[in-house]
C-alpha cells in the first residue's frame, strides 16, 4: 500500500510540475504578446527568444520574433525566423511576409531567392501595388545598375558609436539627430529600439577644408528627454519644423507602458533670435503618427509621412499647404503613383522641384531605398518613380536622402555594413545627373512585292561610340522599342537575313515631345549584279561619303556607309575595291593631292579594321581635285555644300 502511495504522490508531483512548466510558459507567451502589441520590441524579443530557447514554436512567435528585427531594420536577424514560418508553416503564412522574407533576403544579396517568393506573394496579392511593381519591372536589378555610380559618397566625421542620422541645411550648418549625449548622461533608453532618446545637433561646414568642426547641442528649447530628429527649415532661418515623440507629463507614453506615436512640431525665432516653445501641428494626433517634414521649394507646402487612416501602407507621403498666417489647410495623399502598401518616408524636395523619398514598396535592393519623381509630372515618363542606385542605395535601410541642387553636395543615411554605429550619415557629391530615359520606337516593314515574314527581323540600338546597348527583334506587327537618354546620338541598325541591312543616326537632343518616334524603316531584298568597274556606292545606295574641309577623318555619317561596303564585302570573299578619295578644289593641287591619299589611306585602314577585311582586297589611290562633280574650281564662288560634293569617297570595283 505505501509503495502505491509513493506512486501516486510521484505521478501527481510529475503532473503538477508539468502543469507548473506549461503554465509559465503561457504565461511568457502573454507577456511577450503584451510587449509587442506596446511596441516594446526589445523586450518582447528577448520574452520570444527565451520561449523559443524552451522548444516553443508557432506561427505568432516566428512571425512576432521576425517582426522585432524587421522594424529595427535589422533584416539579416529578421531572415532566420521569417524562414523558419515559411519552413515550418508554409500553409499558415499571410502573404505580407513572403513579402518580408523577401525583402530580408536582398538583404544578404540573395535576389534570385527573393524574387521566388516575390511570385509567391504577387501569386496571392496580384493587387497590390507592390506586386505589380514587381512583375512589371523583371529587369530591376539592371535598371537600378544603370543608375548607379553617379555618386561619390563618405562616411562623415560627425559619426558616433551610437545613431546618427536625419540631416537638414541651416547656413553654414547642417543639424542632424543623435543619441550619443542622451546615452552617456541619462538613462531614458527607447524600448521599441533599446537604444538612447534622439536630440538635434549642429556642426560647421568648413568649405575651403570640406570638414566639420563646432559640433554642439542644437537647442535647449528645441531638444527634450525624448526624441528629436529630421528637422527642416525655411530659407531664412527663422522657422523650424521638426519630429518629436508624442508625449506630455503625466501622462504615459509608449515607453511607458502606453503608446507613443511622433508629431510634427513648429517653433520660431523672436525677436531675440531665441527658438520659440515649439507647438505641434493641427493636423498631428494621438492616434497616429506625422513625421519627417520637408518644405517645397517655394516653402507654400508641407511634406511629410504618417500612418493616418485612409492611407495605403505602413507610412505614406502626405502634402499640406501652409497659408499666409502660418495656418494649415488639409493634408492630402500623394496617391499610389508614389505610395505602396509598405513605407513611403523621409521626402525631401530638391530645387528643381523633385521628390525624394525613401520606400521599401518599390524595387529596390533591399530594405529602405531612396527614389525620385518629378513632383508635378507632364508626361507619362515623368511619372516614373526612379531608384537613384548605387552606392547610394545598398541592401539594408537607406533613407534622409538631401542634396543641394546648386553645389551638388548632400547627405543620407544609411544602417549599411561598415559604418560607426547603428545609423550613420554619409555626404555625398552627384558626379553625374539623372539622365531621363527616352522610348524609342519604330516600325519596319518589307519592300512591296515580297511575301516574307517581318518576324525575325533584328533591331540593334549602339550609342554615339558603336557600343551595343540592347538587341532584340520586332514584334508580329513589325514593331520595335527601347528605352535610350536624353540628349544621346544613337544608331539603329535593323537586320534580317536575305535584305540590305540599314542604320538610321537618330538624336534624342533638344526632343520636343516623347516618345521618340522613327520614321518607317522598309527593308529591301539583297539583289546585287556587279561587275568589275561598277562603283559599290552606286549599287548599294549609299549617301555620298564626305569629308570635313581641309580634314580626312572618317565622319559619323559616314560610317554608316561604310558598315555597307563591310558587309557587302564580307559576303563576297573574292571581291576586291580600289578606294577612291577626292577633294575640292580650294588649296594647291599638289596639297589636295596628298590629302586625297591620306583620305583614301583613313577609308582603307578603317574597313580592314573595323570590318576585319584582309588589306590585300583594299586598294587605294588619292586624286586630288583631278575630278570634280561640279564648276567649283580654283576661285569660283561656291557655297561649302557645293563644294562638300567634291570631297568624298568612291569604291570601285577591281575584281
Amino acid at each position: 500500500m505505501k509503495k502505491y502511495l509513493l506512486k501516486s504522490q510521484l505521478i501527481f508531483a510529475i503532473l503538477l510540475i508539468g502543469n507548473t512548466s506549461v503554465f509559465c510558459q503561457q504565461k511568457k507567451i502573454e507577456k511577450a504578446k503584451m510587449q509587442y502589441e506596446k511596441y516594446r520590441y526589445i523586450d518582447a524579443r528577448e520574452t520570444y527568444l527565451k520561449i523559443v530557447e524552451k522548444g516553443y514554436r508557432s506561427v505568432e512567435v516566428f512571425t512576432n520574433l521576425g517582426n522585432t528585427y524587421y522594424f529595427n531594420g535589422e533584416f539579416e536577424d529578421a531572415l532566420k525566423w521569417y524562414k523558419e514560418l515559411v519552413d515550418s508553416y508554409p500553409d499558415q503564412v499571410e502573404p505580407e511576409y513572403y513579402y518580408r522574407y523577401a525583402q530580408s533576403l536582398k538583404a544578404v544579396e540573395k535576389y534570385e531567392d527573393s524574387d521566388i517568393y516575390m511570385r509567391k506573394f504577387a501569386e496571392l496579392r496580384n493587387d497590390d501595388n507592390r506586386a505589380k511593381l514587381f512583375l512589371n519591372t523583371p529587369d530591376y536589378l539592371k535598371q537600378i545598375e544603370d543608375k548607379s555610380d553617379r555618386y561619390q559618397i563618405e562616411n562623415m566625421p560627425t559619426n558616433s558609436v551610437f545613431a546618427d542620422f536625419g540631416t537638414a541645411f541651416f547656413g553654414k550648418y547642417i543639424v542632424y539627430s543623435s543619441s550619443k549625449d542622451s546615452l552617456m548622461l541619462n538613462k531614458n533608453i527607447h524600448k521599441w529600439t533599446g537604444e538612447a532618446f534622439l536630440d538635434l545637433f549642429m556642426a560647421e561646414y568648413d568649405t575651403e577644408s570640406s570638414s566639420f568642426s563646432k559640433i554642439k547641442s542644437f537647442d535647449k528649447v528645441i531638444n527634450s528627454k525624448y526624441n528629436e530628429s529630421t528637422p527642416v527649415f525655411t530659407k531664412d532661418g527663422k522657422t523650424i519644423y521638426f519630429t518629436r515623440n508624442n508625449f506630455e507629463e503625466g501622462k504615459l507614453g509608449r515607453d511607458q507602458g502606453g503608446i507613443s506615436n511622433l508629431k510634427i512640431y513648429r517653433s520660431y525665432k523672436n525677436d531675440q533670435e531665441q527658438w520659440t516653445t515649439p507647438q505641434d501641428l493641427p493636423f498631428n494626433s494621438d492616434e497616429y503618427s506625422v513625421a519627417h517634414p520637408t518644405l517645397s521649394s517655394d516653402e507654400k507646402t508641407l511634406y511629410f509621412s504618417s500612418d493616418m487612416s485612409g492611407g495605403m501602407g505602413l507610412s505614406d507621403l502626405y502634402k499640406v499647404t501652409i497659408n499666409d498666417d502660418g495656418s494649415f489647410g488639409e493634408p492630402k495623399n500623394l496617391g499610389d503613383r508614389i505610395n505602396t502598401e509598405g513605407k513611403e518616408t523621409f521626402p525631401f524636395i530638391g530645387a528643381d522641384n523633385k521628390l525624394y523619398f525613401s520606400s521599401d514598396g518599390h524595387m529596390g535592393l533591399g530594405g529602405l531605398d531612396v527614389y525620385v519623381t518629378a513632383l508635378d509630372p507632364q508626361n507619362q515618363q515623368e511619372k516614373q518613380v526612379i531608384n537613384i542606385g548605387k552606392p547610394i542605395n545598398s541592401p539594408k535601410d537607406d533613407f534622409a536622402f538631401i542634396i543641394d541642387d546648386n553645389t551638388k553636395r548632400g547627405y543620407f543615411s544609411s544602417n549599411r555594413d561598415g559604418g560607426k554605429g547603428r545609423d550613420d550619415i554619409y555626404s555625398l557629391v552627384e558626379l553625374e545627373p539623372l539622365r531621363k530615359e527616352i522610348i524609342l520606337e519604330g516600325y519596319v516593314t518589307l519592300q512591296e512585292g515580297v511575301s516574307d515574314s517581318i518576324q525575325i527581323t533584328k533591331v540593334s540600338v549602339y550609342d554615339g561610340k558603336n557600343n551595343l546597348i540592347e538587341t532584340g527583334e520586332v514584334n508580329k506587327e513589325g514593331w520595335y522599342s527601347y528605352k535610350v537618354y536624353e540628349n544621346e546620338d544613337y544608331f539603329i541598325k535593323v537586320e534580317k537575313d536575305g535584305y540590305a541591312t540599314v542604320e538610321k543616326l537618330v538624336s534624342t537632343k533638344n526632343l520636343s515631345k516623347t516618345p521618340l518616334l522613327i520614321p518607317e524603316i522598309i527593308l529591301k531584298r539583297k539583289v546585287i549584279i556587279a561587275k568589275i568597274g561598277d562603283d559599290l556606292g552606286k549599287l548599294l545606295s549609299l549617301n555620298p561619303i564626305h569629308f570635313d574641309f581641309n580634314d580626312y577623318l572618317i565622319r559619323d555619317d559616314a560610317k554608316i556607309e561604310l558598315a555597307k561596303v563591310i558587309e557587302i564585302m564580307q559576303q563576297y570573299p573574292n571581291m576586291k575595291i580600289e578606294i577612291r578619295s577626292h577633294t575640292d578644289s580650294r588649296a594647291s593641287a599638289e596639297y589636295n593631292k596628298k590629302l586625297s591619299a591620306r583620305r583614301a589611306k583613313k577609308t582603307e585602314n578603317y574597313i580592314a579594321i573595323v570590318g576585319q577585311i584582309d588589306r590585300s582586297r583594299i586598294a587605294y589611290k588619292g586624286f586630288g581635285e583631278e575630278e570634280l562633280l561640279n564648276d567649283c574650281v580654283t576661285d569660283s564662288e561656291c557655297s561649302d555644300e557645293e563644294h562638300e560634293k567634291n570631297r568624298r569617297s568612291e569604291f570601285i570595283i577591281v575584281q
